[in-house]
């Protein structure tokens, strides 16, 4: 297919309009290296070096069928993965002048796989006569969902919410990842025939009737600081304040003074989308060092770009106000002398996330660890049941839950096999 459409795309916060001509240059960057580490280095296996190939010889097809067919959720991961601490950084482009702008070709490709209606996700004509259960819809549900129902399984998807997405649909920011996006990639799912059953959490004897069973519930747990006036109106956990954002309205921050405690990515989604909104005041408080922060420092000069104030060493110590927000008191991290009190209309503890594993009555207290994660041993948790994901390995990024459910769907075969 040499043939490359030509289309306006739509512009979302802190990403480019990509057009032909522009992925055309990127694309003839590339080196064509041998075992080339740029696909070495992506956790989902994406392969980004024979995409990047594709496009440069015009295969848009070619790519968006090593992209789709290796991470059903490549549109996805073309917004939020973050490429230059992964396949960027291992580009050998980087040591002569900068790396191949990988991020930008997958979502190139996405677009022109949207453009041109592309089936590239098909069903196997061996069809198994087994049913498998996966309760949550996030990513790693959604990439066992599609690895089973290619391989000829018949596959349910049970979903507490109104919709598929997990934490991409709740839990990011939409000026990040546009309902659209995630929308598309799990229609390609749906398309494989997989049943998605919303509103619901399954019961053991529910569950009893599947021959196996993925547990891909993610971390929806609070898990906010034990300090004074935590639960007073207007102070969120940035999973309920972005989720807010996504099945409220977005007025709610408007000419407001915003807190975000925390140092990571999510505290970062929580303060730029604040800012976005229309909040007239956004400081983003960590008790660590910059330096110290697990966040992307790309993200963090955007965030200082755009006007949100950055406080460091600095840890919360009471939430103040007559029934809702009126300040937050801090302390210093290292230094207990130092003290301060910001005004603040909304706080947001981008702190931790926990799980809910424990709520789950087809999970015995044994298969948990001490912070309520799910244990397992090569994605099984026993018997027929196996769990990946953040549930297992705790926050993670989006394309390290397609990798878990790729292993899980693995093991899960394997398992159908063998009995």
């Amino acid at each position: 297919m040499s043939k490359i459409v030509k289309q306006s795309y739509k512009g979302v916060e802190g990403f480019e309009y990509i057009t032909p001509k522009i992925a055309m240059e990127e694309a003839a960057r590339c080196l064509l290296c041998y075992e080339a580490p740029c696909s070495k280095s992506c956790p989902a296996g994406t392969d980004p070096a024979k995409f990047i190939r594709s496009i440069r010889f015009r295969n848009v097809k070619g790519a968006a069928e090593t992209i789709r067919e290796n991470n059903p959720l490549g549109g996805i991961c073309a917004r939020v993965c973050p490429y230059d601490t992964l396949c960027e950084k291992a580009c050998s482009a980087t040591k002569i002048e900068k790396p191949i702008r990988i991020g930008l070709l997958q979502q190139f490709a996405i677009q022109q796989e949207k453009a041109y209606q592309m089936k590239i996700l098909q069903v196997s004509n061996d069809k198994k006569n087994k049913k498998i259960a996966c309760v949550g819809a996030g990513p790693a549900s959604l990439t066992v969902a599609s690895e089973l129902a290619r391989a000829g399984y018949e596959i349910s998807v049970f979903e507490k919410e109104a919709k598929a997405g997990g934490m991409l649909t709740y839990g990011i920011a939409p000026v990040r990842l546009p309902q659209e996006v995630i929308d598309y990639d799990i229609e390609q799912i749906k398309n494989l025939g997989v049943n998605f059953v919303f509103n619901k959490n399954p019961s053991k004897e529910e569950l009893d009737k599947f021959d196996a069973v993925f547990i891909g519930i993610g971390l929806w747990g609070d898990k906010l600081p034990n300090i004074e006036g935590i639960n007073l109106e207007n102070s969120f956990s940035a999973v309920k304040f972005l989720k807010k954002f996504r099945t409220d309205n977005t007025e709610f921050v408007n000419d407001k003074k915003v807190i975000v405690v925390g140092g990571g990515d999510v505290a970062i989604d929580c303060a730029v989308t604040a800012n976005i909104y229309g909040a007239k005041d956004v400081r983003i408080v960590y008790r660590r060092t910059l330096e110290e922060a697990t966040g992307n420092m790309r993200e963090f000069v955007h965030a200082l770009k755009r006007g949100i104030s950055i406080t460091t060493t600095m840890a919360p110590i009471a939430v103040r106000g007559n029934g809702k927000v009126e300040a937050v008191e801090f302390e210093g991290f290292k230094n207990k002398n130092d003290r301060m009190t910001l005004s603040a209309d909304i706080v947001v503890f981008a702190t931790r996330q926990g799980s809910e594993a424990n709520n789950l009555d087809f999970i015995s207290d044994e298969n948990l660890t001490e912070i309520g994660l799910i244990k397992t041993e090569k994605s099984n948790v026993s018997g027929k049941y196996f769990a990946g994901g953040d549930v297992v390995y705790g926050g993670k990024t989006v394309v390290e839950a397609v990798r878990a459910g790729k292993e899980a769907a693995a093991s899960i075969m394997k398992y159908l096999e063998a009995k």
